[in-house]
């Protein structure tokens, strides 16, 4: 048997988890549990299966976003548009702990592996359905992806630039990973409700939409939150981010009391300015804000990007460079975190993944094997629940 092994000490050991999904939102998400410990069964049907396998860049035939999202899984490749697909599924269902799927809303009905077809078979069963805007609703049928949550949510507003008033979308898949961590912690949540005797299982509707606006909301809606007019208004905190430019480069300075504003005086060598009435308390630097900004970013541009960032850690001003994407891995805390792990994969050559993130000190989660080729262990899967594997893959019923 070829299960996640290296994470047979995790929190989630012994939980069984079929991972139906495809893209980011839920593949990610049953990627965690198997860092985890969970025995992750990835479910694709024949031919294009998930889409993350054909997308962007590749090498041996496995795409990097594809192991960046599936590792420590099983594949099963199924017929789920045949009868006995069905069957194999219902079967594999009656022993699992979770199914996770992000089907359109409406299609896992029809196809007769629903919430509550499937709850019929196993009472006990964590059921999560994600979709991109609810199961319900105006917009409940219309197929989505991150940039259009990010639109829909109000992500894309929230990152405007004044300059000009234009909306910008951030450039990651911000709303299907949140959406991941939120599932995530849901199914943790109901497995330790199921174990507490609070309940059986129970079914988890998750909309990317949702998750998305209560990710943004508890700063970017400090502000809106308020809803008397004679509330005191102020930016929120994100409206005053900016990136600083220095002479050679560019950096995140955050400088919120009067200390770390004397403190960024010192790091430019001009202390005095901390004791100038205009700018010697935050109220006041608010308030003269357009004679301060000039000076610091005249300040800024004589400044090397190396020394401007450890003379203002020295300061005890909160401070970073900006670190792409190629000069991560060898820097210092990334490297004293061990937050990466390269590995040589037997078809994509060497690989660069994170370790998962939350380290615990009695069940560790560890990075699992590498994300599954389509249908590499579907004739163990249906073994194991006492079918015939040469019969099904005969049929065209398994792959």
């Amino acid at each position: 048997m070829t299960k996640n092994h290296d994470a047979a000490h995790g929190p989630l050991q012994g939980i069984k988890v079929l991972d139906l999904s495809v893209m980011i939102s839920g593949p990610l998400a049953a990627m965690m549990l198997a860092d985890q410990g969970a025995d992750v069964i990835k479910i694709e049907s024949p031919g294009i299966g998930d889409f993350m396998r054909y997308l962007g860049s590749a090498k041996g035939g496995m795409t990097g976003i594809f192991i960046n999202n599936n590792r420590g899984k099983r594949s099963l490749v199924v017929d789920l548009k045949s009868p006995q697909g069905i069957d194999v599924l219902k079967k594999l269902a009656a022993t699992a702990d979770v199914v996770i799927q992000n089907f359109r809303p409406g299609a896992v009905e029809r196809l007769g592996i629903g919430y509550e077809d499937l709850k019929t078979i196993n009472p006990n069963l964590i059921y999560v359905s994600i979709s991109g805007y609810g199961p319900d609703g105006p917009d409940s049928g219309h197929r989505v992806y991150d940039n259009v949550i990010q639109a829909a949510s109000g992500l894309a507003s929230v990152q405007t630039d004044p300059r000009d008033g234009e909306p910008a979308l951030f450039r990651t898949l911000l709303c299907d990973k949140v959406t991941s961590l939120t599932a995530a912690q849901a199914i943790s949540s109901a497995l330790y409700a199921r174990a507490a005797g609070n309940a059986q299982g129970q079914h988890i509707v998750l909309a990317m939409l949702d998750a998305a606006v209560a990710f943004m909301w508890p700063d970017s809606g400090m502000d809106a939150v308020l809803l008397d007019d004679d509330a005191n208004r102020t930016p929120t905190i994100g409206q005053n981010y900016g990136i600083t430019r220095l002479q050679d480069g560019f950096a995140a300075v955050a400088v919120v009391s009067d200390s770390e504003f004397r403190g960024l005086c010192h790091t430019f060598g001009r202390p005095e300015l901390a004791d100038d009435e205009r700018f010697a308390t935050m109220a006041a630097r608010t308030m003269n804000a357009s004679e301060l900004v000039p000076v610091m970013t005249q300040l800024s541009a004589q400044q090397l990007t190396k020394d401007f960032v450890a003379r203002a850690q020295s300061f005890d001003v909160p401070a970073a460079s900006v670190v792409t994407l190629p000069e991560l891995p060898s820097q210092p805390q990334i490297v004293n975190n061990q937050v990466f792990v390269e590995r040589q994969h037997p078809t994509a050559g060497r690989v660069r993944e994170p370790r998962p993130a939350a380290r615990f000190s009695e069940t560790p989660a560890t990075v699992g094997s590498f994300a599954p080729t389509p249908g590499e262990h579907s004739d163990e899967i249906v073994t194991e629940i006492g079918l015939d594997a040469a019969a099904l893959r005969a049929s065209g019923i398994i792959f």
